[in-house]
Order: C-alpha cells, then structure tokens, then sequence
C-alpha cells in the first residue's frame, strides 16, 4: 500500500537527509559527500515534507515552502522578473522530489503528487515554481511544469527555473490527479443515487400523499404528536422553537450547556430576549442530575433548553434522567435533537418541543429541519410567520416545499427500524480502530466519536485527507481543542472504515505515541 503523510518524527527526518542525500549528492552531484551520508537541506526548518510510504518503509518526499527568498531566488534572482504580474499574487516554491529508485513508477509519483494537490491547494496559491534538474524534466512536465527561465548549474548538475499556474493546474491536471475519497463527516450525507428534479406541486394530491407518508412515519419515530417541515437547516428549527417560547411568553427558564452547540442554542435564546439562567458543564461532561433537581426545586423555572446528541463532543446527554426531573417539577423540556435523531430509538412524547433535520443520522439531503410538539399552538402576531410553528402543525404546507427532497426523505426511512441497529455495529466496528485510546471520555451514541490527539497525532487529520480520507476536524472549536471527529452516517461507510483500517495501521507504526 502507497500512502502519504507530512514528516514529523526524527526517525522521518533522518531518512529524508538520507534520501537527500542519495538523490542529491549521489546520484545528482549538486553538493559535497560526507561521511555521514546524511544531508540536511539547508531550509530544513522552513519546510514542509510531504513523503510517501510504502507499508511502513519511507520511499519518497518533496518539501513544501512558502518563505522567501525561495532557493530559486537565490539561482535566478526574483522569480517575478521572469513571470506574468498576475500569477504572482501567491507563490510557493515545491524542491527535492526525491523517490528511491527501485520505487520510481507513474504509481508513486501519482500518489506523492495528488498528496499535494490534497496538501496545497485549498491555500489559494497563485503558482508553485521549481528547479528542477534537467534529468527530470519529462516527469516534472508529466506533473504539468513549463519552463519560464534560462537553464542555471554546472554541467554535472543543470537545473531548469519551472512554473505550474493554478489555472494551468485546473484546465489540464487536477482532474487527473482525483483520488477516490471516503468522509467521516456527521453532514452533509453523501447520497448514492443521482438527485434528480421533480416537477410535482407542492399543492397537489400526489404531494399530498408523499408528504403525508413522511410526516406519519417520522411520528411514528419520534412518539409526537405533532411536527412542522421547514425548509431550512437546524438553526432554523431552532429558531422556531425558541420563538414558540417567547411568542407563549412562557416565564423563566433554564439553559444546560456542554458544548458548543449548547452554547449556540444559549446565543440564539439571547436574541430572542427570552428569560433564562444557564447551567454551564465542562465540554462532554455529563449533566449533574442533583445539582438540576435543586434548581428545579426552588420552583422558578417554567422551561428548560438542552441538546440531546452534543456533535461537538459526541456526547449522548441524558435525556430520560433529566426528563423524568422536569416531569416532576412541572418544567417544559425543549430538546435539540439535531444529531442524535435517527442515530438510535428514543420517545419524544414528553418532550414539549424538541427539533431535527433530514441531513444527519437520517440520511437524507439536508434542507429540511422538524419541529415536534406535544400540543397545538395558537398563531402567534408577535413572531415573524415563517417562524411561526402554528403556520405548519397538522400538516399545513404555507410555502414551498420541494417535492425532491420530501422524497428523498420517504426514501431514506425506508432503512428504519433496521439502520438503528446498523449504525450500532458502525459505531462497535470504529471502536477497534488504532488510536481509540484517545477518544473523548464521554457519554456516547452511535453517530460521531470524537478523539482528542496529543501532539503526536497533530497532524492526522491532515495525513489522512492526503489520502483521500476527511475527518471531521476543520471547525474552529474542533481544532482549539486538537479534536478530530469520525461520523458513521455516511452510506458508504464499510468501505471507508476499511481503508481507514489499512491506513491507521501502518500509521500507527510510523509515530511516536
């Protein structure tokens, strides 16, 4: 297996300056022989090296810079003298493509090269250069370099001043380079079949009879009694929800906070004005149970807000405990059940309000979010009437609903009950996976794991996208906090599991952990 990664450890390191070495004072005579037979690029500091293993033998690099002067630079003089103004607005420089020679197949380059492409790309560079050495210079063309300064070197050593522009790149490489890819995102769901356009009306009888379907079997689901499809996202649902508090003037209320989409539900209750204190718990720890019953004792709270499934952490809060609290004070709950809906069987009867969405656990193409209730509203003049949740209870349709994503909707509950169980042995198969150790110390459910890395492990989520495998791990609390998340929901998910396997494997054996 060829796979790649950016060096980190010292054993890397040192076997880059052996490379280095056999490439560029051995085989190329560009520098002086030592004893050693290590050569340490003089940039080692500012380089990034992007190398290729074979199983857990390293077998290829080239190192990454942005810094300047460039060591083309220092050859040519500025770079720019020679190339157009506007490709210039962000350069890099790409030097010591090395691979050792037993290795040096269309294979290996593939791999190093599409690792960049995963590595670079997304940085916004206008242009990388190189100088590449003459004896090269079929592959560095195969990679889609052009020539755009004189030769510079000795005899014994030439080197050719190369350029590859983004748009060069985009017209005439990048599709070559696509890799087949696998993600372990919590949304949006990759769908397997194609999307396609629907013309039926939201008004009309065939509709109707779609519609109906999806709202009786996500009742069945859920235990409400009633749900309201909205065209949006969960924050929309959200919004509903909480404008339902306000719009009912429902008195004081508590906010539980354990993450960061708590903490999001705590910012949208503040728009709304709405009265409230806030319980805050550390990120992924559990609800104190007592600490709520006290509060609720003193008899001031007429509401309580909390997330079921904390995406943020992974975390499976616990519903039913604090359900049973709020049942005996008298308290309404309202859940955020965005993540965990669809991920495992649980009752929303009691609930007074709780929300979901079609692009999660469910399945389906995100765009619509729910909103379930235990009782009947009454239309409120105080909200705006897209918020409104009276305008949709009882299967009222007051806008546009698309018909395809109604349908794709039907078509993914067509798993249920049977994906429950199904997302279980997901969640059981990524437990045995290398690196576990390391996963949040948290109440869990079988959608989304999150796994806290020590320095050791900084960059997984990068080496793992360099092979075609995304992790959750780009949001900004994720990466304040070095957490990386691997979701379950994905339709392909035995086959990204895999080759994750694979990967982790021989990856485990390359760092020091």
């Amino acid at each position: 297996m060829y796979w790649c990664k950016v060096a980190q450890t010292e054993k890397e390191f040192d076997a880059i300056a052996q490379l280095n070495y056999e490439t560029f004072v051995e085989e190329i005579p560009q520098h002086e022989p030592n004893t050693m037979k290590r050569k340490v690029d003089r940039f080692h500091q500012e380089n990034t090296y992007l190398v290729v293993y074979k199983g857990t033998e390293l077998i290829g690099m080239l190192a990454f810079r942005d810094q300047r002067p460039f060591s083309i630079d220092e050859k040519i003089g500025e770079v720019e003298q020679y190339l157009p103004k506007e490709i210039c607005t962000k350069l890099c420089e790409i030097r010591l493509l090395a691979v050792k020679k037993q290795y040096r197949t269309g294979r290996v380059l593939l791999r190093l090269t599409q690792a960049l492409n995963a590595f670079a790309y997304e940085k916004g560079y206008s242009a990388a250069v190189i100088s590449g050495t003459t004896r090269e210079e079929k592959l560095y063309k195969q990679m889609g370099f052009t020539q755009f300064a004189p030769a510079v070197g000795t005899a014994e050593a030439m080197f050719l001043p190369m350029v590859l522009t983004r748009q060069q790149f985009e017209q005439s490489l990048q599709q070559k380079l696509a890799q087949e890819s696998y993600t372990f995102y919590p949304g949006p769901v990759k769908q397997q079949g194609a999307i396609l356009y629907s013309d039926i009306s939201h008004r009309s009888q065939a509709f109707q009879s779609l519609y109906g379907y999806m709202r009786s079997k996500l009742l069945e689901l859920s235990n409400a009694k009633y749900i309201a499809t909205l065209v949006g996202t969960g924050t929309l649902a959200n919004e509903v929800m909480l404008g339902q508090l306000k719009a009912q003037k429902m008195g004081h209320g508590l906010i539980l906070t354990n993450g960061e989409f708590g903490e999001r539900l705590h910012k949208q209750a503040e728009r709304w004005s709405l009265d409230f204190d806030v319980v805050t718990h550390e990120w992924g720890s559990a609800f104190n149970l007592r600490s709520l019953e006290a509060l609720l004792q003193t008899g001031s709270y007429q509401w309580l807000l909390m997330v079921h499934g904390e995406t943020s952490t992974g975390t499976c809060n616990d519903l039913e405990g604090i359900l049973q609290l709020v049942k005996h004070y008298n308290v309404k709950l309202c859940v955020d059940c965005i993540s965990s809906f669809g991920a495992m069987p649980f009752s929303l009867a009691e609930c007074y309000l709780s929300t979901a969405v079609s692009g999660k656990a469910l399945g389906a193409l995100s765009g619509l979010s729910f909103v379930f209730s235990q009782e009947l509203v009454e239309p409120s003049t105080t909200i705006p009437a897209y918020l409104d949740l009276a305008n949709y209870q009882q299967g009222a349709i007051p806008s546009t609903l698309p018909a395809v994503l109604i349908g794709n909707v039907v078509d993914a509950l067509q798993a249920y009950p049977a994906r429950y169980s199904q997302l279980q042995q997901h969640f059981e198969a990524l437990l045995q996976l290398p690196f576990m150790d390391y996963r949040l110390p948290t109440i869990a459910y079988p959608m989304i794991l999150t796994i806290q890395c020590p320095r050791k492990l900084i960059n997984l989520s990068t080496d793992l996208k360099l092979n075609g495998l995304y992790v959750h791990g780009d949001s900004e609390y994720l990466r304040k906090r070095n957490f990386i998340q691997l979701s379950i929901i994905q339709p392909d998910f035995e086959f990204a599991l895999g080759r994750l396997s694979e990967l982790l494997t021989y990856y485990e054996q390359t760092v020091d952990v």
